[in-house]
Parts: C-alpha cells; sequence; structure tokens
C-alpha cells in the first residue's frame, strides 16, 4: 500500500470517531446510541464494502496497537487506585470463573464435534487459551501444540467474526440485560469511583481549548513517555514475552503516576482516552471479515460458536453464584474473550472507570495463564 493512501486512511481513522464525539454534543441521538457503537458498526461497514486495499492489514494492526498502548494510561490516570483493592480481587475471581466457564464449554465443543474434525483436542485447547487471554495465545498454543495452518486459520477467522458479535453485545444490551440477573456494582469509595457518563464531564472540543490545553498536553506527553519506557522494558526479555511484559508495565506505571494527585486531577485524560477507544472500535469494526467466516467448515465454525457463547453463558450463571456484580463480570470476560486491551472499550461502554485497572490486571493474569491452561485442556483431551 502506498505511503499516500496510508496516510490518508490513518487520517480518515483519526477523523471519524472526532467527528462523531463533536457531534455528539449537540445531537441527542448520537448520545443516545453510544458512540462506541457507532464506530464499531461504521467499522463493520468499512471493512465489508470492498473499499479496503490489499495489504491495509498492517495499518490496521499498526493503527490498533498504537492507540490501545495510549489509551491505558489516559484511562488509569483519573482512577483512586488506593481505594480498588475490593474490586480487584472481584475481577480475578471472575477472570478464574470464565476459565473454568471456557474449560467446560470447550470440552463439551469436543465431544460435540470432536468426530468431525481431526484436530478436536487442540483445538479446544487453543481455544481456552483464546478465550482466557486473548488472540495472541491462540497463535502461541497453536505453535506449541503444532497445530496445521488450514484449522489455526479457520478458528481465527471465526473467532474475528464472532469475537465482533461479542463485541457488539457488550457494548449494546449486556448491561441493561444482565443487570437484570447480576447485583449492581458496588463502589467501594466516594466519588473517585464513581460511575460517569463521559459524555457530561468536559466536552471533547475541551481537549484543544485554552483552559485545559496544557493539561490535555501533560496528559498525553506523559502517556507516550510511560509507553516509551513500557517498550524499552520489553527489549530486556524475549519475543514471546514482549506483549505481556508491554501490558504489565504499562498498567503499573500508569497506576503508579495516578497515585499522584496532579495527575489524577487532570481533566482531559478520561476524554482522550474515550477518542482513542473510539478510534479502536473504528479500527476494529473494520477488520471483521464476513467473507473469510463464509469459507469456514460448519462443524468448526459450530464449535467456536459452542465454545465462545457457552462460556459466556456459564460464566454469568458462575458470577450470579458467586456473587460477582455486573460491571465487573462484563470486563472481566471482555478481557477474557477479547484480551485486556479491550476492557477499556467496555468500561466506556458500561460507563464505569472504576473497574478498568482490576478488569486490565485480571486479564493479565488470563494473558499469562491461558498457554498453561491451554495446553494442559489439549493434553487432557487427546487422553480422553
Amino acid at each position: 500500500m502506498s505511503l499516500p493512501l496510508t496516510i490518508m486512511s490513518a487520517l480518515i481513522y483519526l477523523a471519524v470517531p472526532a467527528g462523531i464525539l463533536a457531534l455528539g454534543t449537540r445531537i441527542k441521538l448520537i448520545r443516545k446510541v453510544n458512540p462506541v457503537i457507532i464506530c464499531y458498526l461504521l467499522g463493520i461497514l468499512i471493512g465489508n464494502v470492498g473499499i479496503l486495499p490489499e495489504g491495509f492489514d498492517a495499518l490496521q494492526d499498526q493503527l490498533s496497537s498504537v492507540v490501545v498502548a495510549l489509551s491505558i494510561p489516559l484511562l488509569l490516570f483519573s482512577v483512586n487506585i488506593s481505594r480498588w483493592s475490593r474490586t480487584s480481587i472481584r475481577a480475578v475471581a471472575a477472570l478464574g470463573l470464565a476459565a473454568i466457564a471456557v474449560a467446560i464449554a470447550s470440552s463439551v465443543g469436543h465431544l460435540l464435534f470432536g468426530r468431525f474434525i481431526p484436530e478436536s483436542p487442540r483445538i479446544a485447547g487453543m481455544m481456552v487459551g483464546l478465550y482466557t487471554g486473548g488472540t495472541p495465545n491462540l497463535a502461541a498454543i497453536s505453535t506449541a501444540l503444532d497445530v496445521p495452518s488450514e484449522p489455526y486459520l479457520a478458528v481465527l477467522a471465526s473467532d474475528t467474526i464472532l469475537g465482533g458479535v461479542y463485541l457488539l453485545f457488550v457494548i449494546t444490551i449486556a448491561k441493561p440485560l444482565l443487570s437484570r440477573v447480576l447485583k449492581p456494582f458496588q463502589n467501594d469509595g466516594p466519588a473517585a469511583l464513581e460511575e460517569i457518563d463521559p459524555m457530561t464531564t468536559t466536552r471533547f472540543g475541551d481537549v484543544v481549548r485554552k483552559p485545559y490545553r496544557l493539561q490535555s498536553l501533560a496528559a498525553f506527553g506523559l502517556s507516550v513517555l510511560l509507553v516509551g519506557i513500557s517498550l524499552g522494558i520489553s527489549m530486556l526479555v524475549p519475543p514471546d514475552w514482549e506483549t505481556v511484559v508491554i501490558l504489565l508495565s504499562l498498567t503499573t506505571l500508569a497506576i503508579a503516576a495516578s497515585l499522584v494527585s496532579r495527575v489524577r486531577e487532570l481533566k482531559t485524560s478520561f476524554r482522550m482516552a474515550e477518542y482513542l477507544v473510539l478510534v479502536f472500535c473504528l479500527v476494529v469494526g473494520s477488520m471483521a471479515n464476513v467473507e473469510r467466516l463464509l469459507n469456514t467448515p460448519v462443524q468448526l465454525l459450530g464449535f467456536v460458536t459452542l465454545t465462545l457463547f457457552g462460556s459466556l453463558l456459564l460464566h454469568i450463571v458462575l458470577c450470579k453464584i458467586a456473587g460477582i456484580d455486573v460491571d465487573t463480570m462484563i470486563v472481566t470476560s471482555t478481557a477474557a474473550i477479547c484480551s485486556p486491551p479491550f476492557v477499556g472499550m467496555a468500561a466506556v461502554a458500561i460507563r464505569n472507570r472504576a473497574v478498568i485497572s482490576a478488569g486490565i490486571t485480571a486479564g493479565i493474569i488470563g494473558y499469562a495463564a491461558g498457554n498453561y491452561l491451554g495446553v494442559f485442556m489439549a493434553l487432557v483431551l487427546e487422553r480422553l
């Protein structure tokens, strides 16, 4: 893809969410529908109308990685971490329940579809890792188990589309629907952890207005600095651990920064993070290619569908039994099924920043443990 086309495409990805946020302050319908949903649906439309050129995947991957890295500190700067210990414990517990749920669902899928799929035990193991810590685990486990490229790519294609359906559920009806089943989120402290509405705090335009301009530059500059430090730390570890180390370092540094009151009081940091989350939603939506799904064998598609949505249903039931609240369940489910970087998007959708740091922390645990769980599950199922 040519450089001018790359620049133009990147500018479109950056401009569309900015336009939606700007219009959201004037048009009630945009606020009511939720900008996250609008960006995700627009992304799906862009990705499936045939306008994206060859080789566009590389730009999508790079842009999504950059905006996620920058958004994590900006999301965490305004959170009072000194009051989130109980939230963290609940999140780790909910993540453990998610791992149990996906292990059960993948085992049931293996029993139902195993006779049609020769690599069924290994695919079940891949999906345990995939839905405990995200897509990077899928690649790692497929390599560890020597899974042929054809079933690996078929699982990846199925997950891309079905994961998109799952994300639509998270950002649209998950909270109102699950609130009827699970108990409401209980703040462990006062206003610092209150549920917020990003559309009614500072406006998006305030980011560049004179009273807030220096705060915006400070927040963005600090975020860039923390990303740079995290990238530097990741160079000290083997390539297979780079992503985990970047996420862990970035989250830890952002949490440390949030302990400084002047950082926590930067009024535009969350608004800037919200914008980056919308860019991320637009990019991820455009990566959901329906044509790839149509080329996937029906049995394998059924296996992935049962594992994903079966584990989601089991996770809800287990969280109900364990007394986990609805917001914690949603963010830990998102961290497990989609990976920790998606926690920010879920938090914006449910309008509760109090669960961000705990959700990312739990997600990193799932990300680190997913490879072990996936390989273990594959070995167990092969011996049954």
